[in-house]
């Protein structure tokens, strides 16, 4: 039986020939057709605040997809507080610096009405199926979906196809998605 480490190793490789065969133009626009077909979905068009994430550059690109939308949504980005992430509104390229990780993280107040939070969309290294999730083993986000975020906001994966495992190692601390999109 695999490891999460293993499969991390696998996905790892697999995103490096990814890079090397494929141009920025080209990643961003494999991105903008996933992402479009998550602005399709009836529960995002209805969301109102919406936990999304700053892309890192191995992961399905965002910048594109939160500028489209923060205007009309409450668009929330985490930001690494220590051992876990906070939440906090996104409005604009002006409103984040580059942070933990040398992810772009906001510079706002910290959001904490969790409750209204009706749609998320969560990055990983790898998903299988039936919407297991591999992380990059920090538990960052398994935290956040555990404790913080309501059992009503519908769980989003997305990624790129290769990403797509026919089964991702987890344990009972990890945090399902609803769906992946890729």
């Amino acid at each position: 039986m695999e490891t999460k480490q293993q499969q991390r190793e696998f996905v790892r490789k697999r995103k490096a020939e990814f890079a090397a065969s494929c141009t920025q133009e080209r990643k961003i626009a494999i991105s903008e057709e996933i992402l479009s077909r998550v602005e399709c979905l009836p529960q995002f068009r209805s969301a109102r605040v919406v936990l999304a994430y700053n892309s890192l550059g191995d992961e399905v690109y965002t910048p594109a997809f939160l500028n489209r939308w923060f205007r009309s949504k409450t668009i929330l980005l985490p930001k690494v507080a220590g051992d876990n992430l906070t939440l906090h509104p996104y409005l604009g390229d002006e409103s984040v610096d580059v942070g933990a990780f040398g992810i772009g993280e906001p510079l706002t107040p910290r959001f904490i009405d969790y409750e209204k939070i009706d749609f998320v969309l969560v990055p990983g290294m790898a998903f299988d199926s039936c919407g297991n999730r591999l992380g990059r083993g920090r538990g960052y986000y398994d935290k956040l979906l555990g404790v913080v975020v309501p059992d009503t906001a519908l769980r989003v994966g997305v990624c790129f196809s290769f990403q797509m495992l026919p089964h991702v190692v987890t344990e009972p601390c990890d945090v399902r998605m609803h769906m992946v999109v890729c």
